[in-house]
């Protein structure tokens, strides 16, 4: 890797040699411009105004345009008489937590490589010391033409410095902050809960750029002279107002189901359940919609209904029969009682008449 800047990182007395390297790269696919009549390659020429020609580099310099369109030259030399004491040095202010550091705040990432082997013990000295104290280190810095903020912290074995906005430099939030009457319900949060839990974390090192590679194969199918196929057109969101307990559920079941988890769990739906999300009627619409009057009865019903009472007829001749058999057993058994009942009469009225003509017999002796 190649070093951008060259100087010393400032430790209280204790000067460590450093160079500065790039700790980031862009893999973005960079275009160039072109006429579309013959292919012809676009390029910017700078050219004077006064003198309408093309200049060379070495007859450009700087100028600062004033709010009326004058322009005032500044040369190397102006900016070089200006106290900027951190010209070549990355000098540290303070160490804090890094918590107390914004991520708005965070800019270009470079790595610090120690210069030469007299550097290498001082180096490993503050880069020990940040990781025992668990804070950051806050310097002043200059590139480019104007002095910077930056933090310094361990990234492996090896000191990073991220360059840093000056705190006027972060616009407020004021004016960009939803309303403040908004509220929401627990539930809603439950299901936002949920659908976090799901999603669950991810290896940042498995991420990758699919437009990129996309991109790539348009460009190596057009160089081979193929026609490249064109992809599959992307499901949108669309721009309706959903409602957003629905939207919450369903996003949790999608969540699963691309994870191979059962669904359900979340919101009680069945496995396999299709999600519609669909706006919810008012209540007065509800009150007021039409009952629906006549309209033939299904063949179906028709037949349920025969089948009822056909059931129901038979039900009622087997209650008739039961009853019929019920009183002719009620009426044989009031015969044989009845029938008993006279021949008990009988042999009583026998027994009493013979023992009067017993005691008649006596007393006429």
């Amino acid at each position: 890797m190649r070093s951008i800047w060259n100087g010393a990182i400032s430790f209280g007395l204790v000067s460590i040699p450093i160079k500065l390297v790039n700790a980031t790269e862009s893999h973005s696919v960079s275009f160039r411009q072109i006429h579309l009549d013959d292919g012809g390659r676009i390029r910017y020429r700078k050219v004077c105004e006064v003198e309408d020609r093309e200049v060379t580099t070495g007859e450009i310099g700087k100028a600062y345009e004033d709010a009326d369109g004058t322009l005032i030259p500044i040369t190397d030399e102006d900016l070089a008489s200006l106290p900027i004491p951190t010209a070549r040095t990355i000098e540290i202010v303070a160490f804090v937590p890094a918590e107390r550091i914004d991520p708005l705040q965070l800019d270009t990432a470079y790595y610090l490589a120690a210069s030469g082997v007299p550097a290498t013990k001082p180096y490993v000295l503050l880069r020990e010391a940040l990781k025992r104290s668990r804070k950051v280190a806050v310097a002043k810095f200059a590139l480019r033409g104007r002095e910077r903020l930056g933090m310094l912290r361990v990234v492996d074995d090896v000191i990073a410095m991220h360059g840093l906005l000056w705190p006027d430099e972060i616009r407020s939030t004021q004016e960009v902050a939803p309303d403040a009457s908004v509220t929401v319900r627990d539930k809603e949060l439950d299901l936002a809960d949920a659908l976090m839990d799901t999603l669950g974390e991810v290896d940042l090192s498995e991420l990758h750029d699919d437009y990129r590679e996309a991109l790539e194969e348009l460009i190596a199918a057009k160089a081979s002279g193929e026609i490249p196929a064109a992809p599959p057109a992307a499901e949108r969101p669309g721009g309706k107002v959903l409602d957003l307990m629905a939207a919450l559920e369903k996003s949790v079941r999608a969540a699963k189901k691309s994870r191979g988890e059962e669904i359900g769990e979340a919101t009680g739906t069945e496995p396999g359940e299709p999600a519609e999300v669909t706006p919810l009627p008012s209540r007065r619409s509800a009150r007021t919609a039409p009952k629906e009057v006549g309209g033939k009865k299904s063949t179906s019903t028709a037949k349920k209904t025969a089948a009822k009472k056909t059931a129901a007829k038979s039900t009622a001749k087997s209650t008739d029969h039961a009853a019929g058999k019920a009183g002719a057993a009620t009426k044989s058994t009031a015969k044989k009682t009845a029938a008993k009942k006279t021949s008990a009469k009988k042999a009583t009225a026998k027994k009493t008449a013979a023992k009067k003509a017993t005691a008649r017999g006596r007393a006429s002796a």
